[in-house]
């Protein structure tokens, strides 16, 4: 089975700031679109992992091919609304810290909610599984004859293994190799003393993100939005963001090259997946 998660990295820096939501009466702040400086970050291994809107489009897939299977058992299943691709969470969102000011001025360091149609999608899959029978259960998810096992098997079939180990580790061990190069070591100092003339005391923008007066229930502070719109500013004007993103380039590049069988067999389930969703949804059409 091919990786479906995105690397640890992403997932780290989601749970750290995780979002809160708005206390008491006060109408919650408009949820933004994901930004230019969002959507224009890549690294190499970007290329070999599912993104958050490729999943979306496998899950779509699993779903109809779910609803097919449960209507030849003589159960009903109710197939959840599409997202809309642009309100799609972009793989690199975070793996920098914020790097929106508009996020950074609405949501301090914390993770916006997500976009209306995607949380929309979220909400009746909630709904779904809350209300599904229990015989409805076993037969969609069940651990033997599933109809999300044969899903899978549908969209990975002919696709070659994989090793997710190895790519889940090649993913941190090249995040934490990028931490230490001189030049990100260089440019994080930089950062740093932009942020002591405001006050602010970090040795990096990980360690501002996984302070732990922003990771309590309720809404930001006027504190915690003030420090993550000066982050912003200082990764602007320390160039780290393209500093950094470069390090990791150079690194990843590498490491595909030096494992370039495993990194070859990954790019080629992940296109086949991909290849054969589309052609379920197209089917649907």
């Amino acid at each position: 089975m091919s990786v479906r998660l995105l690397g640890s990295v992403v997932v780290l820096l989601a749970a750290v700031a995780a979002c809160a939501t708005a206390e008491g009466t006060e109408p919650a702040p408009p949820v933004p679109m994901p930004g230019a400086e969002a959507r224009e970050l890549s690294v190499p291994f970007d290329r070999y992992n599912f993104s958050p809107a490729d999943i979306m489009i496998l899950e779509a897939a699993e779903d109809l091919l779910i609803r097919d299977c449960m209507r030849r058992r003589g159960m009903e299943w109710e197939v959840l609304p599409p997202a809309v691709a642009d309100d799609v969470e972009p793989p690199n969102r975070r793996r920098y810290g914020v790097v929106e000011a508009e996020v950074a001025g609405l949501y301090g360091f914390r993770v916006p909610p997500d976009r209306p149609s995607v949380a929309r999608r979220f909400a009746a899959r909630e709904t779904r599984t809350r209300r599904l029978p229990t015989a409805a259960r076993e037969a969609a998810y069940g651990k033997t004859g599933s109809c999300l096992g044969e899903a899978r098997d549908h969209l990975e079939r002919g696709t070659p293994q994989v090793d997710e180990a190895l790519f889940n580790r090649l993913i941190t061990e090249t995040f934490e190799r990028s931490q230490q190069d001189p030049e990100v070591e260089r440019v994080f100092q930089a950062w740093s003393a932009c942020m002591r003339e405001h006050g602010l005391h970090y040795a990096d923008p990980l360690a501002a993100v996984a302070d732990e007066r922003w990771t309590g229930d309720g809404a930001p502070t006027r504190e915690e939005i003030r420090a993550a719109q000066v982050d912003v500013r200082c990764k602007e004007e320390t160039a780290l963001i393209s500093v950094w993103s470069a390090v990791e380039k150079r690194i990843q590049d590498g490491t595909v090259r030096a494992h370039a069988a495993e990194f070859q067999a990954l790019r080629t389930a992940k296109d086949q997946q991909l290849a054969a969703a589309r052609r379920v949804l197209s089917a649907q059409d």
